[in-house]
């Protein structure tokens, strides 16, 4: 075999390939050796077909496979010598062999651009320091307190208020006939929670004890049931019970109910997780903003086409799942196919110089990811996914995601290694911890979430569909949930968990 590289552009490659007749006859010597041993041809035991039978009566699957096994192996062994990572598909252009012949065919695909790396080491860069406050450590006991009051049934004979709870069966009627998913019996509504639609808690607050009413009642355009959006229903409840919630104070008891060995320990453990998840939040924007400028000093960084779409197709993706997950399509964005790519041109094109920024500084310093790196990092996203390990490393096996992978894992390692080299000074944060609330940490409302990490929803599909694999309750029975029950419920979850 003999090949010629030609450098198309920056990004692409050609290589074109010469295959003597010696080697194309013994491609298809090895193919048809493989076809007397499996082939069932009468008059013939098996194994003891003539090679001139199996060639004859298995032709054109012999020479395909023949082809696509030699042009396969071929292109290893080139890229193996070469050195050469494809970031794109390889497309062929090839013939069938035909024997006694010599072969030829040509492969193009593109490469990452040879880059003139800067100065990448010794940089200077500030990251904000961590602030956690009092207030806030405060913030989250209320929430603990909240989630451990005492319901009581109120004796008097009154309409619900505010922060009340109202024990109601209610359902959703349309032409007389009950809407499926939004009914519930004996469901306790937090009153003034923006738990449920206005008009339907404005309703509620008209009845006493074992009264019922009605309402008509128009759900939002984007409400999260397609079906029901904009749709006009009588919503119908009865009132059964009025309670008011009691805080308790806090003691050690509430603490170890919310998984903590004391007060203490939970004060302190609720501060040091927000300085933690805080810490990573600020450390990751500086490592963005120090690797946004080093790129940004190349000047010349041809990106791979190829690349940059399949960038862009797997961030449409992940805005169809999300969208798929509020019960919306594409269509409720009001743009065109063709606008959504273009609107996510410039962050994957962002993305993918980084990626190529990155991988150049991993081979420029020798950094390798091993396999038993890989094999962490299967296990961490099995348990974060929830699924056995074995078949999450089939999926990627079969799906060809592992060298995506590792090129992942040496990304993050180049991005450590420019970090740990930086001169990082540490500033205030300008609003005295304000910019901070933006943290993941910062959503916790519940004592387990800021032991371990918990349950955040951001909407109500997003609980339901928690709810569903998690507590093994129906989905018609978790839509009757308010997004602020699920909430709890998973709260409570992590703490039994925990």
């Amino acid at each position: 075999m003999e090949y010629n590289v030609e450098e198309l552009s920056p990004v692409k490659r050609k290589i074109t390939v010469e295959v003597p007749a010696e080697e194309v006859n013994a491609a298809l010597s090895a193919t048809i050796a493989l076809y007397r041993m499996q082939a069932d041809v009468k008059g013939f035991r098996k194994g003891k077909v003539p090679s001139s039978i199996i060639e004859s009566k298995f032709h054109k699957q012999v020479y395909g496979e023949a082809t696509t096994d030699l042009i396969n192996y071929q292109i290893n062994e080139i890229m193996s010598g070469l050195s050469m990572q494809p970031m794109s598909r390889i497309d062929v252009d090839a013939e069938e062999l035909v024997r006694d012949e010599d072969f030829k065919y040509a492969i193009e695909f593109e490469v990452a651009p040879k880059l003139d790396l800067p100065e990448y080491k010794g940089l200077k860069i500030e990251e904000v320091d961590v602030t956690v406050t009092d207030d806030e450590i405060a913030e989250v006991e209320g929430r603990i307190l909240e989630n451990n009051a005492e319901v009581k049934v109120i004796e008097d004979v009154r309409p619900p208020k505010d922060g009340e709870v109202a024990s109601v069966s209610f359902g959703a009627y349309r032409d007389g006939q009950i809407v499926e998913g939004i009914q519930a019996e004996n469901f306790d509504l937090v009153l003034g929670q923006n738990q449920a639609l206005p008009e339907f808690e404005a309703m509620i607050k008209t009845l006493t004890s074992g009264e019922s009413g009605e309402t008509d009642i128009t759900f939002p355009a984007d409400f999260i049931n397609e079906n029901l959006a904009g749709q006009t229903v009588t919503m119908k409840a009865k009132l059964h019970a009025v309670k008011e919630r009691i805080k308790p104070e806090m003691t050690d008891t509430v603490a170890q109910k919310a998984g903590f060995k004391d007060v203490e320990t939970m004060r302190t453990g609720i501060r040091e997780s927000y300085a933690s998840q805080r810490k990573q939040m600020n450390k990751s924007a500086a490592q963005n903003e120090l690797l946004n400028s080093i790129i940004g000093s190349i000047e010349d960084f041809p990106l791979p086409p190829a690349m940059v779409e399949d960038r862009i197709d797997r961030l449409l993706k992940d805005l169809e799942y999300r969208l798929d997950r509020q019960g919306k399509g594409f269509q409720s964005l009001g743009k065109t196919p063709e606008e959504l790519r273009e609107g996510f041109r410039a962050e994957a094109e962002a993305s993918v110089k980084s990626e190529i920024f990155l991988l150049a500084v991993a081979a420029e310093e020798g950094l390798e990811i091993s396999p038993e790196e890989i094999e962490a990092t299967l296990s961490q996203l099995a348990m974060q996914s929830r699924q056995p390990l074995h078949e999450l490393k089939k999926y990627y096996e079969d799906n060809n995601l592992i060298v995506p992978l590792k090129d992942r894992l040496l990304c993050d390692k180049a991005s450590e290694l420019i970090y740990d080299a930086a001169e990082v000074k540490l500033i205030a944060s300008p609003t005295a911890g304000e910019a901070a609330k933006k943290a993941p940490a910062e959503k916790a409302e519940a004592a387990g979430e800021a032991k371990s990490g918990g349950i955040q929803f951001q909407d109500k599909a997003e609980a339901v569909e928690w709810a569903v694999a998690n507590l093994g309750i129906k989905e018609s029975t978790a839509k009757g949930y308010s997004l602020a029950k699920l909430q709890e419920r998973a709260d409570k979850y992590e703490v039994e968990q925990a």
